[in-house]
């Protein structure tokens, strides 16, 4: 059993499926399949049982799978450290970041730290920051940048600290009146979505009208700027061209009520140098302030 043999296990464990695990690896199902049996007549065991749906997994099966899993995280930080032992900046570094931070801020920054160490390859996750901690947790990326406040055990650092704005295209008044204007609610971060909900509990003693339900920030920006009703956006999503109105969301005590980006790693990722040299570019581009 080698590296080819972990790979095509821990594809065939994820896609569940023979044809579409040898589509994804660029090889023929029969060929797959045949390696898939010199596999169980090595083991002397059943890997997997064949169902109308596609393959699952028998409790060896299991086994041997997570020991492929194992086997492909060890030899690829091998090759990390390995890559990184001397004083130079190149290599793999393999990032995850929330959706939003990597539509309004990682691209620039990026594109900066590629033009510094043009040896450095970048792998990039992007999802909800909740994915983002489980990505790092499985080390599938060495750091990830999340928003919004999770539980994390290991090494953090604050990125940024933002406003949240009620957004709108002509100027509301009179906040008392918002639960009767039309509200836009976008797809978000449930952290993002229980702190807006957790305000809007303490402010009104009714429901918002919400009209419409979205899945982008940007579309719900679009249909703002038509007049269509108002959000409550995160200030990362709002620039001083979108010629919107906005107020800032504020606490009982009049604090404004903020949302934090953190970047999260292991300490031992430090070890590689292009790491270590990403987290200070990055704390330098992003010093903590209220936007």
């Amino acid at each position: 059993m080698d590296e080819k043999d972990w790979i095509m296990l821990q594809c065939l464990y994820e896609e569940r499926n023979i044809t579409k695990a040898a589509e994804k690896l660029y090889i023929s199902q029969p060929a797959m399949t045949y390696r898939l049996k010199q596999l169980e007549k090595e083991f002397g065991a059943k890997i997997v049982a064949r169902g109308k749906k596609g393959v699952e997994f028998t409790s060896q099966g299991e086994y041997i799978a997570k020991y492929a899993r194992n086997m492909i995280l060890q030899l690829r930080n091998t090759k990390e450290y390995v890559r990184n032992m001397d004083e130079e900046v190149r290599g793999i570094l393999r990032i995850g970041a929330s959706s939003n931070f990597s539509r309004y801020e990682l691209p620039s920054i990026l594109h900066k730290f590629v033009s510094k160490y043009p040896d450095v390859e970048i792998q990039l996750r992007t999802g909800w920051s909740f994915d983002i901690v489980h990505l790092l947790q499985k080390e599938e990326v060495h750091l990830g940048i999340v928003r919004g406040n999770y539980a994390w055990q290991e090494e953090k650092h604050l990125l940024r600290e933002e406003s949240l704005y009620i957004v709108s295209k002509n100027p509301i008044n009179d906040l008392k009146e918002l639960p009767s204007l039309p509200r836009i609610n976008y797809g978000t971060d449930q952290t993002l979505k229980t702190l807006i909900d957790h305000w809007w509990q303490e402010t009104y003693d009714q429901s918002p009208t919400i009209t419409m339900e979205v899945d982008r920030i940007d579309t719900c920006k679009e249909l703002i700027l038509t007049g269509m009703g108002y959000a409550i956006l995160p200030g990362i999503s709002l620039k001083q061209n979108d010629h919107l109105h906005k107020i800032e969301l504020t606490t009982k005590d009049q604090k404004p009520l903020t949302r934090n980006t953190w970047l999260i790693y292991r300490e031992r990722s430090l070890e590689l140098s292009v790491v270590k040299v990403f987290i200070e570019f990055l704390k330098k581009c992003l010093t903590p302030f209220v936007l």
